[in-house]
C-alpha cells in the first residue's frame, strides 16, 4: 500500500527519484490506468480495455501483459515502447486536493526514492527542480484526463456500448492462456446508434476516443508475439 505524504522542500530537501525503469522500481505491472486524452498515442502500442472499479464504474487500462505482475514491455532497465503511459511515468507521486487546489504527494514507501541517486526534486535554495516541474505537469494532465474519463465511460454505459470478453491464447509452445475480467466496445451496438446519438458523441470528442479503443485491439497480436518471444527466450 502507498504511504503518501505532502511533498515539501523542508522535509524532502535532499530527496531524489530514480527515473530508471525496471522491475525493482515497481514496473512489473500488467496494466496502467489511461483516459481518452491518451488513447491516440497509446493505441499504437498497447491494447486498451476497460475494467470495473471499486466504485462500480469502469476504468480504461493500457495492457502490458496477460497476468498479474507481467509486463512484456519491460526489458531489464528499458521500456520497449516509445510511449509510456503517464500513470506509469508519475511514480512515485500522487495527486491530492485542498479544495480546488492540487497538492503533490509522494509515496514514502516507493523504491524509487533515494538520497544519493536519481533526479533531485528541489534546488539548493529550495525551488523546484526541472524534474519536479515536469512531474507537476504530468500530474495536472492526469487530473484533467481522469475528469474527462468519467464522462466518457458514462457515455459508453448510457449507450450500452461495453461488453465483457474472454481471450483464449495458445502460445507457440502449446501452452494455453486466458485473459478474462475485462470489457471492450461492442461494435454492433456502436454501428446501430442513430444519428443524434453519434452526433452527441462526436461533439463531446468521445466518438474519436471510441475508435481509438477499437484500433488498439490490433495490438493484441503484437502482445501475443511478445509473450511467445519471452517464452522462447526462457527455454
Amino acid at each position: 500500500m502507498p504511504n503518501p505524504v505532502l511533498l515539501n522542500n523542508i522535509d524532502h530537501a535532499t530527496m531524489r527519484v530514480i527515473a530508471t525503469r525496471g522491475a525493482a522500481y515497481g514496473d512489473s505491472v500488467m496494466s496502467a490506468l489511461t483516459w481518452p486524452d491518451e488513447f491516440r498515442t497509446l493505441q499504437a502500442h498497447y491494447p486498451i480495455v476497460f475494467q470495473k472499479n471499486a466504485e462500480g464504474g469502469f476504468d480504461a487500462l493500457a495492457l502490458f501483459g496477460f497476468q498479474q505482475g507481467e509486463n512484456l514491455f519491460l526489458d531489464g532497465e528499458r521500456w520497449d515502447a516509445p510511449e509510456v503511459p503517464l500513470s506509469v511515468q508519475r511514480q512515485p507521486f500522487l495527486i491530492g486536493t485542498d479544495g480546488e487546489a492540487l497538492m503533490v504527494h509522494v509515496d514514502l514507501d516507493s523504491p524509487r526514492l533515494s538520497r544519493e541517486h536519481g533526479e533531485p526534486l528541489f534546488l539548493p535554495q529550495g525551488g523546484s527542480s526541472d524534474y519536479l516541474e515536469h512531474m507537476n505537469s504530468i500530474l495536472r494532465a492526469i487530473h484533467l484526463g481522469l475528469q474527462g474519463a468519467r464522462s466518457f465511460t458514462s457515455a459508453l454505459l448510457e449507450h450500452n456500448l461495453l461488453e465483457s470478453f474472454v481471450l483464449d491464447i495458445t502460445l507457440d509452445d502449446g501452452s494455453d492462456n486466458r485473459l478474462a475480467g475485462f470489457y471492450t466496445i461492442n461494435e454492433e451496438r456502436l454501428a446501430a446508434l442513430e444519428g443524434d446519438a453519434l452526433a452527441r458523441l462526436h461533439r463531446a470528442g468521445q466518438l474519436q476516443a471510441i475508435y481509438m479503443v477499437l484500433a488498439s485491439l490490433s495490438q493484441f497480436r503484437a502482445l501475443i508475439d511478445r509473450k511467445n518471444r519471452q517464452h522462447a527466450a526462457k527455454r
